[in-house]
């Protein structure tokens, strides 16, 4: 009886996974069970991604292939020799100087600067409308308000497609010829576009950019310099004065030296049914520059008006009670905090703007991607002609991006 009760007392078992036999055994038998795969919260999370990655991997092999089967079903291969075959074709407009003996890689580069120009006039344009719009909206006259909401419900809820072709067919298509150009000052317009004055270089231009670069570095350094020693010796010193004053200096004496300007300004005049001097703009270019502008502006309208409206009303009001104007707080007090507000959604309209670009191609503006379209009709290498114009989009987005990225970081407020 006593034995059976030792037996029964000695035997115990500890925790989920040990087993402990007689109290008097000199070894210890330990079985240890370890945690299923599919519970181990290390594991899985793993599997699953190898998982993911196998099935693109599986997708993107298929995929190629397939292309790849087509192209040479077709008798075609994949490659970029076809770069440097004889283009054939003529552009209208181009930024640099281009013929149709010229290769394909040359017409596309064209494309690439078209769509370039057209991005960045309409980057500026955008920026500069949709400041005043938005600005406009809180404006406290009754008329400039109901104008800017009416341009801003109008502009923003109509296609961008169909904005560009009301400005190409209903606008500029209906002027006078160009005998009979529309004269604005300087400025003309007919049914072939406008007509402006603009910028011609020197041969020395490179030069006078380089000068340019230094004399700013030099009245730069001269603020600082200036400004440090106000701050030190409490005597004023008129940075701003000097160093201006040392920049347009060294701008005439170098005027002196080389004997003419960095660039001069032609003014186009009609001589036999075509403008000489100045610079041409085509219709399909002027249709998606107003158009992409406007539609982009009333957006950016929309981002200034938040951002002014994210500013803590206590601002405005200490700006009243120390007697600043509304301009004056605007200007001084409310726009500067209200950038850091609107920076980040502003980067998103200006890549839409290089996305929405590609429209162009709807009124025979020959940007990258109407080039590469001509490019494509004309070899048959489609997917290489593609692949180019992603490439080109992705690097004008991704260095507009870069760069809006740093101005944030410029405008952000330093914790301590």
């Amino acid at each position: 009886m006593n034995k059976g009760f030792a037996s029964t007392a000695d035997t115990a078992v500890v925790g989920a996974g040990a087993t402990f036999t007689r109290k008097g055994d000199d070894k210890v038998n330990k079985q240890t069970t370890s945690t299923p795969l599919w519970r181990n919260k290390k594991a899985v999370p793993i599997i699953l991604q190898l998982i993911f990655v196998i099935i693109v991997g599986f997708a993107l092999y298929f995929m190629i292939n397939n292309v790849l089967f087509g192209l040479e079903q077709i008798g075609l291969t994949l490659g970029l020799d076809y770069l440097n075959l004889k283009a054939s074709f003529p552009i209208a407009e181009s930024l640099i100087s281009y013929t149709p003996d010229d290769p394909y890689i040359r017409a596309l580069l064209v494309g690439l600067l078209n769509t370039f120009k057209i991005s960045v006039f309409g980057i500026i344009i955008a920026t500069l409308l949709g400041v005043f719009i938005g600005i406009g909206r809180l404006s406290n006259n009754w008329l400039i308000q109901k104008l800017s909401t009416v341009y801003v419900e109008v502009f923003r809820n109509t296609p961008l497609l169909v904005q560009i072709f009301i400005w190409n067919f209903a606008v500029f298509l209906p002027m006078p010829k160009i005998q009979e150009a529309l004269a604005i000052g300087p400025f003309y317009f007919s049914n072939r576009g406008a007509a402006i004055p603009w910028f011609t270089t020197y041969s020395n231009t490179l030069l006078w950019f380089i000068i340019l670069f230094l004399l700013i570095v030099l009245a730069v350094f001269l603020f600082k310099k200036l400004m440090n020693m106000e701050i030190n010796t409490g005597k004023k010193m008129h940075p701003f004065l000097y160093s201006i004053g040392s920049f347009i200096a060294g701008c005439i004496i170098v005027f002196f030296i080389i004997g003419n300007g960095p660039l001069h300004l032609t003014v186009p005049k009609l001589e036999n049914g075509a403008f000489v001097g100045g610079t041409s703009l085509s219709i399909g270019f002027l249709s998606v520059l107003i158009a992409l502008s406007v539609y982009t502006s009333t957006y950016i309208a929309e981002i200034v008006r938040a951002g002014i409206m994210g500013v803590p009303k206590g601002q405005t009001e200490a700006a009243k009670a120390l007697g600043f104007k509304g301009s004056t707080s605007l200007r001084l007090i409310i726009f500067p905090q209200a950038i850091r507000i609107i920076i980040p959604p502003l980067t998103s309209q200006y890549l839409n703007v290089i996305k929405n670009s590609s429209l162009a191609m709807a009124v025979a503006y020959q940007d990258i991607v109407g080039i590469g379209n001509t490019v494509i009709n004309q070899t048959g290498h489609t997917i290489e002609t593609i692949l180019i114009i992603i490439a080109v989009y992705l690097l004008l987005s991704l260095l507009t991006s870069l760069f809006m990225n740093f101005f944030n970081k410029k405008f952000q407020l330093v914790e301590r």
